[in-house]
């Protein structure tokens, strides 16, 4: 069987021996202490570059006032957020299918110098055009990040322990969620926006030169890649369509107007070619018969879902406790911290669990039924409820998606051929990102709709309701306030009472995966894709 050893430099190395596989035994389980900090400091690294990526989807949200008001382009102000989603959610798959036939490290290195050089762009944008490129730059380089960081994962560490890992880089998920929007204002409001973009040049070249100098993987056979160029090029359109549709629909155009219309038909339409094309590539971009498979199209479907109902809270109830309980941007992240001390609380739990007991199925069932759960509570919330039952209700929140996101990473990855390890994972983050951008949109315009027919009433009393804010808020009378608070409950609960059968429905799907035995050992890969030795 394949045994785990290191050389003098601490570099793990699997060497086969002969005789029939067996189960590896303890000695051969534990990761000799200079490979274990080796693999430690360079998963440090990596987790610096990912939080960079992560940060810079949202560190713009609150700092676009200022940054269209310096460089006068207004008229473009969509595009700074949508230049780099579209561009790292484009690249997020030709990364993960490339990286099973190249080297994943050299693919880690380019990606962290591109978004390093995308930064360098941003901060010395002159005006909004150059600053829109230098998004895209910065997302063609950080797209493939978070796939590569889990596909190195399934490289150095067994799948049985891989779950204390990859929980590290959920928690990376929610914190870069949290913490973007108060950043962006603080950065705005203080030393300047564009340090969002210098901040990443320390902390990403670190990550270059740790990644580049300690990450050593296990030898592969040398490959010949064939590009699916046909998959990318209707990949781009469908995503680009769909991209587009959620972030303009219900802002810059009606969802009724042609523009909005027309963009759902391109999408529509490239996703049926997308199909065709995947379904005669012969490295496709996007493997159908991968997902077909039951432990990687159940997990992809679920964890989609459950991504739509974590951005969907996390994105509109910072903006629900300042406006209902009156408190200030710093005050509601405090709150929100509970969602980030559950996440982490279940991360650390659930995978100690699979670590010890190899037992993971039933895990993903009940972190969905905490999810549902939570937000059944949050959405029957009033002004009364307090803080103290918002706060365990986020805490509910993050121990259900901290019991689901990373297992449902180890499970896909366990259902795949080793050699395979790096496109299924990408199709599986690929479909988050969607279902994160679809779904933040949907949340979005439906509590922006509700909320704006409850303000109606407002103009009557002289009160502007597009012009409201926490402080403006707080001079107003006590009944103006009062009709404040139930316009914006009556608008969020609903919606997140809509994401509860959604919710319920991905447990029962969930409850479908198959229990498959996890290795205890590093696989090995072969030329032809064959699975775990």
């Amino acid at each position: 069987m394949p045994r785990r050893t290191a050389d003098a430099g601490g570099v793990l190395e699997l060497r086969p021996a002969a005789g029939r596989p067996a189960e590896p035994s303890a000695a051969d389980r534990e990761v000799p202490a200079p490979a274990r900090a080796r693999l430690v400091l360079v998963f440090a690294g990596l987790m610096a570059g990912l939080l960079l990526s992560e940060l810079d989807q949202t560190v713009f949200a609150t700092a676009l006032p200022t940054v269209v008001g310096e460089l006068d382009g207004v008229d473009q102000m969509l595009w700074v957020t949508t230049a780099y989603v579209l561009a790292a959610t484009v690249t997020l798959p030709v990364y993960g299918t490339l990286s099973d036939r190249v080297d994943r490290r050299t693919l880690v290195v380019v990606g962290l110098v591109i978004f390093v050089a995308g930064s360098v762009l941003g901060g010395l944008a002159p005006d909004m055009g150059w600053l829109v490129a230098a998004r895209a730059v910065q997302g063609l380089g950080g797209g493939g990040l978070l796939v590569l960081v889990q596909a190195i994962v399934a490289d150095l560490v067994p799948a049985r322990e891989r779950a204390r890992y990859l929980g590290v880089v959920g928690v990376v998920f929610a914190v870069a969620a949290l913490a973007g929007p108060p950043l962006g204002g603080w950065l705005a409001e203080g030393p300047g926006w564009r340090w969002a973009f210098w901040l990443n040049l320390p902390l990403g070249g670190a990550a270059v030169v740790t990644t580049a100098l300690l990450l050593r993987l296990p030898a592969r056979p040398r490959v010949r890649v064939r590009v699916d160029v046909a998959g990318i090029a209707a990949l781009t359109v469908a995503v680009t369509a769909v991209v587009l549709v959620t972030s303009w629909g219900g802002t810059a155009y009606a969802w009724t107007s042609p523009p909005v219309l027309g963009l759902m038909v391109v999408a529509v339409v490239a996703s049926a070619v997308l199909v065709g094309v995947e379904r005669r590539a012969i490295h496709p971009i996007l493997p159908l018969a991968l997902l077909a498979r039951r432990n990687v199209g159940l997990p992809t479907a679920a964890g989609m879902v459950l991504a739509v109902a974590m951005f969907g809270t996390v994105g509109y109830l910072p903006t629900y406790l300042q406006m209902v309980f009156g408190l200030g941007a710093a005050a509601s992240g405090i709150v929100m911290l509970s969602l980030v001390a559950g996440l982490a609380l279940a991360t650390v739990g659930s995978a100690q669990m699979v670590a010890r007991t190899g037992c993971y199925r039933g895990l993903p069932v009940a972190g969905a039924g905490l999810v549902a759960v939570a937000l059944a509570l949050l959405s029957s919330l009033t002004p009364a409820a307090g803080l103290a039952v918002t706060g365990l209700a986020l805490l509910l929140l993050g121990l259900g998606i901290g019991c689901v996101l990373q297992i449902l990473v180890v499970v896909v990855q366990n259902a795949v051929p080793a050699a395979q390890v790096g496109t299924a994972t990408a199709a599986h983050s690929f479909f988050r990102e969607i279902g994160v951008a679809v779904g933040s949109a949907a949340v979005g315009a439906a509590f922006t709709q509700r909320l704006l027919a409850g303000l109606g009433g407002l103009s009557v009393a002289g009160v502007d309701p597009s012009g409201l804010t926490p402080e403006r808020l707080a001079r107003l009378a006590p009944d103006v306030r009062a009709s404040v608070a139930l316009a914006y409950q009556d608008a969020l609960g609903p919606v997140l009472a809509w994401l509860v059968p959604l919710v319920v429905l991905s447990g029962l799907a969930l409850a479908l995966v198959r229990a498959e035995p996890l290795s205890s050992s590093r696989p090995e890969r072969s030329a032809t894709g064959g699975g775990p030795a």
